[in-house]
């Protein structure tokens, strides 16, 4: 017959959970261990909670209302009544198509021009390197209003520069920011230029991570500068490529500040994108609810088409 003993560690823990039992103060002490983690955790989560969810949510609220803006008794709730109206509003289309006519010029144009002077730089390593991303990375950093107002100055159809050289070679240039055909391309190129400098700087990082081996066997089996960016440095970019897609898709849907200090949705309605409509309607024509209705719209396809971009990389990546 045999007779089981516990160990001295056992001996211990049935101990101290017996003298937890009749202790008060031990067994606080083991409830407040638990939650410990936790309350470390409170301070982010009210952060979180009152400067993101809070707004997220008034905003959804908001945006099923009738509301001017001005009384909150006057404000009467309406459902889905504003995103109906939305879909059926043709001035809604017009701003989203513009949106999507702007999505080349802020998403691949940059991209493309951030990639050239990235690859140039590390391939033939061009001295003051340094000094040439940091002169790229400024327009990145400057306030989109600003931007606007400079590039509203040098194309300026009576005293900028840009067409002063253009009439001085001959050419007949047009208005640009007053122009129909032109405005929005335009705004679309200055989009281009404010973030180009952005990709560059990204690219770069990226090439750095790159193993030297691989540019050196590229070498060892004849290729040349061509065969190694599309061979090397394009597949070893394919993580930068998604977010660089990813921001700057997010800056094309949410496109405003260089827009409203260049045209200001003009001429007529040629620039007229979401984010302006939206301020329209909610102030200019004190419909609240339904501006904030578009709001809601314009994150939820922001979110979804960023999202599908990074899961596309993703499972290339894979």
């Amino acid at each position: 017959m045999s007779i089981d003993r516990a160990t001295p560690a056992e001996a211990t823990q049935a101990s101290s959970s017996n003298d937890s039992v009749g202790d008060p103060s031990a067994s606080r002490g083991i409830a407040f261990r638990r939650i410990e983690p936790f309350l470390y955790l409170l301070p982010a989560v009210l952060v979180f909670t009152l400067f993101l969810v809070a707004p997220v949510a008034g905003t959804v609220v908001i945006s099923t209302t009738d509301w001017d803006g001005i009384a909150l008794d006057s404000a009467s709730f309406v459902g889905v009544q504003n995103y109906i109206d939305a879909f059926q509003d043709s001035g809604f289309w017009m701003s989203l198509w513009h949106n999507i006519v702007l999505i080349p010029y802020f998403v691949i144009l940059p991209a493309v021009l951030g990639l050239i002077p990235a690859v140039l730089v590390h391939q033939l390593k061009l001295r003051g390197a340094r000094l040439f991303q940091a002169g790229l990375f400024l327009p990145y950093i400057m306030p989109g209003v600003l931007i606007g107002v400079v590039w509203r100055w040098i194309l300026n159809p009576v005293f900028g520069p840009v067409n002063a050289a253009l009439d001085w070679v001959g050419i007949d240039a047009p208005s640009w920011l007053g122009d129909f055909t032109w405005a929005l391309p335009t705004v679309g190129l200055i989009g281009a230029w404010a973030a180009y400098g952005f990709c560059y700087v990204l690219f770069v990082a990226g090439i750095q991570k790159i193993p030297t081996e691989l540019y050196e066997a590229a070498r060892l089996d004849g290729a040349g500068l061509w065969q190694e960016v599309t061979a090397v440095t394009l597949p070893g970019l394919r993580r930068e490529m998604a977010v660089v897609l990813s921001v700057n898709l997010i800056l094309a849907l949410r496109a405003f500040d260089v827009i409203r200090a260049t045209t200001n949705g003009g001429p007529g309605d040629e620039t007229q994108v979401l984010a302006l409509f939206m301020i329209s309607a909610a102030f200019n024509a004190n419909e609240v609810g339904y501006g904030t209705a578009i709001a809601v719209l314009l994150a939820v396809m922001t979110l979804v088409l960023s999202v599908l971009v990074l899961r596309l990389f993703r499972e290339a990546d894979a």
